[in-house]
Parts: structure tokens; sequence; C-alpha cells
């Protein structure tokens, strides 16, 4: 580990005055004047300090950012300490539209780190409805070691935290607003995020009534074998502690979970038919998860179809891919293609990621497959109008929708057939 490790670590829990910034940042350079924390101290502050859940003014509010950082910034720097909290940003998405992201950001006396923007939005309490999820992460490199992050409802998917202990992340900072009413659950996420990953936790929480929501507290700081180094109550808590730089490579010199990362995934057994695909969505689906659904020849596979891919799976959980036979592609593209045949196409596509699942169909467009399937989310391309998108009336009829998408690079399957031709 790093000689430099934070030699101290915990958080400002508070009860977040609802859609004040002024006050909040009052209450955190008065909580740090208690606190008065040594230098090299790392302190996480609660999702969205400055305002809570204010989702009538987050234009507005996510306009501050740069003011607010400024602020942390100076307050970092007076301390000679790291702050993490998160606050609502202004970013772009794959279509450069400004979007809103509920962003970790990590501060210290040189200024802003590096930010984790939550990638999980909680339904329950629409967030999903006003912010736009983030994308993969990677470890922020401090001058004290490498920091991941989790915002709220992050730390229930273990591979968020997975990844960036693989990538490095010697401590994870959890910045959450989570409610009184499952703060068991809480408590035993932050601590399983710690285990699995043998990485220090410092998991900071608001209190009290923030909105409509009555919060739980109980902020913890949490060693990488499990044990809790500090923990709060229900009530306003300013506290530190100190961590042992030596405890985590001693407990990894044993076994390393977060170093194993084998990939048991057989990529060919994506490649479906369609009794079997609708079994597995069907039981994909009970869980409320919302599938995905593109098609296409994808003959010879390039970067503009993987960029694609990705953005459909963005949409939702899972994606399934239609893939034209080799008859249905001489049919629309002429008797010289495809190029590559049907089972070499579906290998390559179930090699992505971002593809759950593949099937062919041998009609010229989709229309069957799609009422078969009726995906949640229909994807095509954003050169297609929506009255002229195959199966868009079926799967809005369904209650799904239709999203396109457009492509981001200058590339064609034409294009490069044409240039493989003219160098012959």
């Amino acid at each position: 580990m790093n000689g430099n490790f934070f030699a101290y670590a915990g958080f400002l829990q508070f009860e977040i005055v609802f859609g004040d910034p002024a006050a909040n940042l009052a209450k955190i350079k008065t909580m740090l004047a208690d606190l008065a924390p040594e230098a090299s101290t790392l302190v996480a502050l609660p999702e969205l300090w400055a305002y809570g859940f204010d989702y009538a003014h987050a234009e507005e509010l996510a306009g501050q950012a740069p003011d607010l950082l400024q602020e942390l910034t100076a307050l970092a720097s007076r301390w000679n300490i790291y702050l993490c909290g998160s606050l609502l940003e202004r970013a772009d998405n794959d279509e450069r539209e400004p979007v809103i992201c509920n962003s970790l950001y990590f501060v210290g006396p040189e200024g802003v780190l590096g930010c984790y923007r939550k990638q999980h939005l909680f339904a329950l309490w629409q967030e999903d409805r006003h912010f736009s999820p983030g994308d993969l992460f990677h470890p922020v490199r401090s001058p004290s070691g490498a920091i991941g992050g989790l915002v709220c409802y992050d730390p229930r998917f273990p591979e968020l935290g997975r990844q960036q202990a693989f990538y490095g992340a010697q401590l994870l900072v959890v910045s959450a607003e989570w409610p009184c009413s499952r703060i068991d659950h809480w408590q035993s996420l932050v601590r399983a995020r710690a285990i699995e990953n043998q990485v220090f936790v410092v998991a900071c929480n608001s209190c009290g009534k923030t909105g409509e929501h009555e919060l739980g507290g109980n902020s913890m700081v949490v060693g990488p074998d499990g044990a809790i180094l500090l923990q709060a109550g229900s009530g306003e808590e300013a506290v530190v502690t100190g961590l042992d730089a030596n405890e985590l490579p001693a407990i990894r010199s044993r076994f390393c979970p977060a170093g194993e990362r084998p990939r048991p995934v057989q990529d060919s057994e994506k490649h479906v038919d369609l009794p079997l695909l609708l079994d597995s969505l069907g039981a994909i689906r009970k869980q409320r998860s919302r599938i995905a659904f593109t098609n296409g020849c994808f003959d010879i596979l390039h970067s503009g179809h993987v960029a694609y891919l990705e953005r459909a799976r963005s949409t939702g959980d899972c994606l399934v891919v239609g893939l034209n036979s080799d008859r249905s592609v001489r049919a629309i593209k002429g008797p010289d293609r495809p190029v590559n045949s049907e089972q070499d196409r579906a290998r390559i596509l179930s090699a992505l990621a971002c593809v759950d699942y593949v099937i062919i169909f041998d009609e010229e467009n989709p229309r069957n497959l799609i009422t078969a399937i009726l995906p949640d989310i229909l994807v095509k391309g954003a050169d297609w109008a929506e009255a002229d998108i195959v199966g868009a009336a079926e799967v809005k009829a369904a209650g799904g929708k239709v999203v396109r998408v457009a492509f981001e690079h200058d590339v064609s399957t034409s294009g490069l057939i044409s240039r493989i031709q003219a160098k012959e």
C-alpha cells in the first residue's frame, strides 16, 4: 500500500436542509471547525449534501456545482484534507445533449481530483425520471492512494465495488441518503463491500428528515476485514478514526478475491433459438428487468456497430439482438452478401459484453420476432423515422417505447468492402 495512505477517515453526518445550499455549506464549515481534522484525513459527506433530492430545482442546483466545488476546495486546502460527497452535475450524454447526473466528487487541497457518476438510479424515489446514470468508473488517484466511489443505491450492486477494487481502489467512499426503514440493509451492505473487496469503506449517510424522507444515519468506517472501526447513531455527528496502512496488504497476503476475475460465461451460449429465448426472458421479466431489442445484418462488424450496440444495451437491463439470416441478407443487399455467414456473425456478436442474447431470424424484417418478444425498449438508428421502424407500433401498444440512437462513427460495412476491393 501507498506509504502516504490516509492516516484518518471519517464523516460529517447531518440533517440536510432541503433546497438550501448556503445553509448546508455553513453547517459543513461549522462541523469541520469543531472537528479540527488532522492533515491527510478523508472526510465523507452525504449524498446531495447541499440540497437533498430537490427535483423541482434540479437544473438550477446543478448549475451551482462549480461554485460549491470551489467552496469545498477552499475547505480542503484550509484543513489539508480530502472531502467526498455528491452533487448534481450538468454533463453530456452520448448524443452530446445536456443531462443531470448525481455525481460523487473527490476534492483535495489541489482541487477536484475526479468524480463518480451514480450508475444505479433509485426508481422508487423517481430518481430515474430526473437524472441520467453514469458510466463505468476507474478509481481516482490521490496523493494518499486510489479512491473508489459509490452513491446510495449503488452498494446493492457488488460488481461496481469489485471493478474499482480490481483497478486499484484501496478505499471506497459511499455517499448516501439511506432511509430509516432499511438501515439494517445499509449496515450489511457497507460491511459486505469491505469484506468481499478487502478495502476500507467510508460510508456517510444523512440523518433526520430531508424532504419527504426520514433518513437513518448510522454512517460507518469499516476495515478490509469487515471490522467496524467507527459507527454513528441516528443523529448529527462529525467524527474520524485512524486507519492502519498495513492492514490491507496483511489481509490480502493470504487470499485476495478482488484480484480474481475469472470469466465463466461461454459466449457461444448467448446464441439461442426462440423457445429458449422466450423462456429465459420470461424468467428475467419476473424481476422487473427491462428487455431491449435491436436488429441488423452486422456483416463485417466495425466500430460503428459496437458503439451502437453499447448504446442499445444502456437503454435496458438486457439486450437481445435479432440477426438477419444469410437468406434474408441476400434478399435485402444482393447476391454478394453477406461476407460472413450467419453462424460466424452470431458468434462474433455473442462475444460482445453488451449483448446478452443473439437470435437469427429468416424473414426480411423482424416484425414476427418483435411481436413474439414484445421488448420493453425497441432500439433503432436515428436515421430511421419512428413511423418507419418495424415493430414500433406493436411495442408501443404493449406499453414499451422506441429509442432512436445516433451513430457515433462514420463507417459502414459497404464502405469497408469497397475499400478492400480497391486494394485488390
